[in-house]
């Protein structure tokens, strides 16, 4: 697929990426967890637990928050503190914190709530994304053409490559991992002291099988179509069914009530047959992905299916001037919103001066 933009720079200040995350939930106005709403600029998510942490006197793991987000950006998310007494700290959050900043990043209150329970992780339902692209070099109409066929048809539904680390240097860690695991007879037992980490690298494995698995249905076209013995996914919900190609099925797929899917690998009778199968198997058969598919079986992951195709839901856009443009759209939890940029993006070069880590 030929991006219709052949350069273009993002994040060259953190207002060109602006994410709110979006979350319905009421508010019981009780209990023991402190609700903040906090935006965020130039830090990351997981700073932001361990500041929280240390201004209440509690473990980060009294700490919720339901998504990681950029770094290099303005977010704007909730997060929760266990607080049994109900006593908030003396000292002002923002009196607290000011020694542990730098130029450039600030952390702002802007709402808080008593609720009974603690946020948990994926608890919101999507997030949306105000970016803004400088420099770009292609023809305007051509953008908007393209433009127009995602907000139509959406994108391929990859992991973005926050998920792999800097320089996909979570692809080599997860690697040694899986290795370490295979060279012993015992079975896999979650250590909590390393449960992130591990988390981290199991979900980097299957995400790079799931992407490789996606390139082979990008590569014969069929990403938004189906081929015998696919899995469906209900667009916007967790179901998956399977069944025969007909009519009704080719309307749906391409009304976009439903998509083709690929596993998360992991244990478990497969859904998907045939060509589907063969696809799917002739990729994992890999020699560079052996480790991986032999590890995540050890250790027990379940499969799961995930929707090949990525709905960009509300897409707006306006051209600032003739190098300038402006996207606002809304995705699912899980989505990445640097893959609707790839979609777009032949050579997409980040402003800011180090790579980004986070997890829509």
């Amino acid at each position: 697929m030929i991006c219709p933009i052949r350069h273009a720079i993002y994040k060259a200040t953190p207002a060109d990426f602006i994410v709110t995350e979006q979350l319905a939930i009421e508010h019981t106005h009780d209990g023991e967890h402190l609700w903040l709403y906090i935006t965020k600029i130039n830090l990351n998510t997981a700073y932001v637990v361990r500041l929280l942490a240390d201004w209440a006197g509690v473990p980060t793991a009294d700490v919720g928050y339901s998504g990681l987000k950029d770094r290099h950006a303005i977010t704007h998310q909730w997060f929760s503190i266990r607080l049994p007494t109900k006593v908030v700290p003396s000292v002002p959050f923002t009196d607290f914190i000011k020694p542990h900043l730098h130029d450039g990043e600030s952390v702002h209150i802007s709402e808080q709530v008593w609720h009974s329970r603690k946020l948990g992780r994926g608890t919101h339902k999507s997030n949306h994304f105000t970016i803004t692209l400088h420099a770009i070099t292609g023809d305007k109409a051509a953008i908007d053409d393209r433009l127009t066929q995602i907000k139509t048809s959406g994108v391929p539904n990859y992991f973005g490559e926050q998920r792999f680390g800097n320089d996909q240097g979570n692809i080599q860690k997860a690697q040694i991992f899986f290795e370490k695991i295979l060279a012993t007879p015992k079975p896999y037992r979650p250590n909590k002291k390393t449960a992130h980490r591990d988390s981290l690298l199991i979900s980097t494995a299957r995400s790079a099988l799931f992407n490789a698995m996606l390139d082979a249905r990008v590569a014969d076209g069929s990403w938004q179509t189906a081929i015998d013995g696919d899995v469906f996914n209900l667009d916007g919900t967790g179901s998956i069914f399977v069944a025969d190609i007909d009519d009704d099925i080719r309307t749906r797929l391409r009304t976009c009530d439903i998509h083709p899917t690929a596993p998360l690998f992991g244990t478990g009778t497969p859904k998907h047959t045939a060509d589907a199968a063969a696809l799917y198997d002739g990729v994992l058969g890999r020699d560079e992905f052996t480790v991986f598919c032999q590890g995540l079986l050890k250790i027990d992951a379940k499969m799961s299916y995930r929707p090949l195709r990525l709905l960009v839901r509300l897409l707006t856009w306006y051209w600032v001037d003739d190098a300038s443009l402006v996207l606002n759209f809304e995705l699912p939890k899980g989505a990445f919103a640097t893959v609707v940029l790839s979609a777009l993006v032949d050579e997409l070069v980040m402003g800011s001066s180090s790579p980004d880590t986070s997890d829509a």
